[in-house]
């Protein structure tokens, strides 16, 4: 029976003893209204948005591991207003300017919203809804700052929600090195992940919804969710909530490919040091670079801070081993101090990483077909701590036949192309790893912008 494993992250490793305890597998056949495949952030949030619409629905949530066990117990800890597609890519393939404009409002007060909801359910999580911070530290990542903001303006969002920053203000946030500086938006929150996902789990049981952990979960047909153990589930609609690991699941093997994204935290570090870092508010930080980096200062004083860099392995495979590459893990350290040289003697407590799940177009989507009797959502490429509750919320609506302004979202029934058979995928996903991490070299090296990160951008979110 699988319970909370402190090894896969700094995260898993702080759950308390009572939020460790190990749910039974499911050993028989049985009837429900909703099947959830996944108890991480998008089954959970599903789930307690319905069990709270209505009471009477029989609800249960299928994990292969334990809730928490995937990207909701080792993520970087942003709940975040960001959404995976530009403003710009979301009116073009969602239906025009408005409909982009109303995503990125949901997504802003979806922030808020998961901050109501650990408040009145009592989730400890650690919120602390400082913003964010993302620094430039060379002139063509300035010029990329401007950018940002001149698009946000361009749709009406104003200094309420992101402003650009000059070097005093965006050293005065973060003290790293060669900043020249950068944009703040106060749309995000650092928290605790795998607390909101364990407190999460035993609110939804609050409620009267079951989990069973320990059940992978092998097909789902026409209401039917078949388990590796051979216990199946007949339900009047299922919930697909599987991101990274869709894979596993027959007929989805091309649907979404698992990334892997990996992260180190130090050990907690004195006031000292902390005056010289700075993120007095808990601002989560970033910078402008293609090769995507992230952090946050932890409640317990210490930098926890990830990058994507990892190889996407052939056949979509997820294994245990993939979450530790020592090459990756060393330059996360490295350019984790590159940022802030008074942690050079610092000690590295943990490391660690895992997949995250991405669409071929890089458009997350939520939906339901009812002939299929199948609602889904995914795709969340990393950003998927705020979108998740989106997500829930809309799936609660679409599954109980509301017509809602989530409903028409344009994410909505949203269907991404099928990534390319192997070994095309194989090869297309790590080309545009390697061609990303080598358009930042090259900027650094001629100052100008990378003119193969300007090509690779159209299929990476731009």
């Amino acid at each position: 029976m699988s319970t909370v494993d402190g090894t896969l992250s700094l995260w898993l490793d702080q759950v308390a003893p009572a939020d460790q305890a190990a749910r039974p597998p499911l050993d028989r056949d049985l009837d429900a209204d909703i099947a959830i495949v996944g108890a991480g952030y998008t089954g959970l949030w599903t789930a307690y948005y319905l069990a709270k619409a209505d009471p009477s629905l029989r609800i249960v949530v299928l994990e292969r591991e334990f809730a928490g066990f995937g990207a909701s117990g080792r993520n970087g800890g942003w709940c975040s207003a960001l959404f995976p597609s530009s403003l710009a890519k979301v009116a073009k393939v969602g239906g025009g300017r408005e409909r982009a404009i109303a995503l990125q409002r949901a997504m802003n007060a979806t922030v808020d919203e998961v901050g109501r909801v650990v408040a009145e359910e009592g989730i400890d999580c650690h919120w602390a809804e400082g913003g964010t911070v993302v620094l430039a530290r060379t002139q063509v990542q300035y010029e990329r700052a401007k950018a940002s903001v001149a698009e946000e303006r361009s749709y009406g969002f104003g200094e309420e929600d992101v402003r650009l920053l000059n070097r005093a203000e965006a050293s005065e946030m973060v003290g790293a090195t060669d900043v020249l500086g950068g944009t703040y938006t106060p749309h995000c929150a650092a928290i605790q992940p795998a607390m909101l996902a364990r407190g999460l789990a035993r609110v939804v049981e609050r409620l009267g919804v079951t989990i069973h952990e320990d059940t992978a979960v092998t097909a789902i047909r026409d209401g039917v969710v078949t388990t590796a153990h051979g216990a199946r589930v007949r339900a009047g609609k299922v919930v697909r909530a599987t991101e990274g690991y869709t894979a596993s699941i027959a007929g989805f093997g091309r649907d979404i490919a698992p990334v892997y994204s990996l992260m180190v935290a130090t050990e907690p570090l004195p006031d000292a040091v902390w005056e010289q870092i700075g993120l007095a508010r808990r601002q989560t930080f970033s910078d402008f670079r293609h090769l995507i980096i992230y952090g946050q200062r932890t409640a317990d004083g210490r930098l926890a801070f990830g990058g994507r860099g990892a190889p996407y392995h052939f056949g979509s495979r997820i294994e245990p081993g993939f979450d530790r590459d020592t090459r990756v893990h060393a330059e996360l350290r490295r350019t984790l101090v590159g940022l802030f040289p008074v942690l050079k003697n610092t000690e590295f407590t943990h490391a660690w990483g895992g997949a995250l799940g991405v669409p071929r177009d890089w458009f997350a989507s939520v939906g339901y077909d009812p002939a299929r009797r199948l609602a889904w959502a995914g795709g969340y490429v990393g950003d998927g701590v705020g979108t998740t509750n989106l997500a829930g919320r809309t799936l609660a609506d679409l599954l109980t036949g509301r017509d809602t302004e989530l409903t028409r979202l344009p994410w909505v029934n949203h269907r991404s192309r099928r990534w390319e058979p192997e070994p095309l995928r194989w090869l297309g996903a790590n080309v545009a790893l390697r061609t990303m991490d080598a358009a930042d070299a090259e900027e650094a090296r001629t100052g100008r912008p990378s003119m193969r990160a300007r090509v690779f951008g159209r299929f990476l979110g731009h």
